[in-house]
């Protein structure tokens, strides 16, 4: 197996993940998360929504008051707790000397795929009961609703003076959200940054209705079964809420405090289908899958993972896996799976979130499998496609992530283990 391109690059340039935080339907720190995925244990519930009514979701279950008072959550918003509770789990886990380290130098790169619709959609309902007087509007709801929130939110918990900024990038966002905090160390921007995705988007209406209207809301008689890539009877996306946000900093200075290294981001690439609005394109798609490859000096069969993005759609899981055989023709190591299958579409949490449902393959060696594929459907075919069963693999060296959203925005990751480290 070749080396990435990385590995010729001085170590001030060479990135790396130190701490993981996240909330999932399915777990609340990456260990229950890694253990929900390998058992097959969903986290998509029964659930109600004011105007649009029962329906099913991925529902979060961590402990909000752990990093923040009850005035501080009724003052913010959910994806702002979110993010908070993320941000403040990962510095735990990545053993920071969050004390003494200086809070100008670190950065806060957090993508999400649409904020300020539960905040709007709240305060109408509420002034609603007063005949629409405007007067009893909250006076939070700017803050609330400014597009800066969640990153914002996550700076004033941990009193963060350097930049900070949330990425609007549909459903890429979350790994946007490393790929930009990325760039901003080797820039030398920030020395450690706080980088992922949240979504509270559960908590609007408009989500539901807008994907009913579509006719891409996933139902089923059993929650638990309702997200279901690849299977010949998917019918739909389940909404989810959850984030996941990494420490990342260069390598030089994790090696110089002796951090714990979950991998090395050693290829990344965006691009856009600029064909339709929410229709993928797989040509678009396959070229940013390569795009990634080539920036890490790769070739397909150095991928041991490909977490894909299936959502549960029709067409989407099927263009995807087009793109998919295209990119990796020709590989036999390479198998793919999909997170998704547990929790449903996180949205702007969903990049960030699945790749960290990967990353404990580094030392397990295991391939977590899509769940709910009782038929597969012929279009969704893919040499190495992991279902039902974790697969054992042995040494898992790379993993390749990808997320896509609507007006055509791709995103891949590729991250790399970097053994003793």
């Amino acid at each position: 197996m070749i080396a990435s391109k990385t590995s010729q690059l001085d170590d001030a340039q060479r990135i790396v993940i130190t701490g993981v935080g996240l909330a999932a339907p399915n777990g609340d720190d990456l260990g229950q998360f890694r253990q929900a995925l390998l058992e097959g244990r969903s986290g998509v519930v029964p659930y109600e929504i004011r105007y649009f009514g029962k329906t099913i979701a991925g529902v979060c279950n961590f402990d909000a008051l752990r990093h923040q008072k009850r005035k501080e959550l009724r003052r913010g918003t959910r994806a702002g707790s979110i993010g908070i509770y993320c941000a403040n789990e990962a510095i735990r886990d990545s053993g920071w000397d969050w004390a003494n380290v200086d809070r100008s130098a670190v950065g806060v790169y957090i993508g999400i795929t649409e904020h300020g619709n539960v905040e709007t959609e709240t305060e109408i309902f509420l002034i609603s009961g007063y005949n629409y007087d405007t007067s009893v509007w909250s006076h939070h709801h700017n803050p609330r609703t400014v597009a800066n929130n969640p990153a914002g939110e996550i700076a004033l918990n941990l009193e963060i003076t350097g930049p900070h900024y949330t990425l609007g990038a549909a459903c890429a966002a979350g790994n946007v959200g490393i790929i930009q905090a990325a760039q901003m160390l080797r820039l030398g921007e920030c020395d450690l940054a706080l980088a992922g995705g949240v979504s509270e988007s559960i908590h609007t209406f408009g989500i539901f209705a807008g994907f009913a209207s579509q006719g891409a809301l996933a139902t089923h008689e059993d929650p638990t079964k309702a997200s279901r890539p690849f299977d010949q009877n998917r019918n739909g996306i389940v909404v989810a809420e959850g984030g996941c946000i990494y420490t990342m900093e260069r390598l030089s200075d994790a090696k110089a405090r002796g951090a714990k290294i979950y991998g090395e981001l050693v290829g990344y690439a965006i691009n856009t289908d600029a064909t339709d609005f929410v229709l993928p394109n797989p040509e678009r798609q396959a070229q940013c899958v390569a795009k990634a490859l080539n920036r890490a000096g790769l070739n397909p069969e150095d991928i041991d993972i490909v977490s894909t993005h299936a959502t549960g759609t029709s067409n989407g899981d099927s263009l995807e896996c087009e793109a998919l055989r295209n990119a990796f023709r020709g590989s036999q190591r390479t198998h793919f799976n999909n997170t998704k299958s547990y929790i449903g579409h996180c949205m702007g949490a969903a990049g960030a979130l699945e790749l960290a449902g990967n990353l404990p393959a580094f030392q397990d060696g295991f391939a977590h499998p899509s769940i709910n594929c009782d038929q597969l459907d012929p279009e969704c075919e893919l040499p190495n496609l992991v279902l039902e069963q974790p697969r054992e693999l042995g040494k898992v060296r790379r993993i390749l992530n990808n997320s896509f959203g609507m007006l055509g925005i791709n995103s891949v990751v590729i991250i790399e283990d970097l053994g003793g480290h």
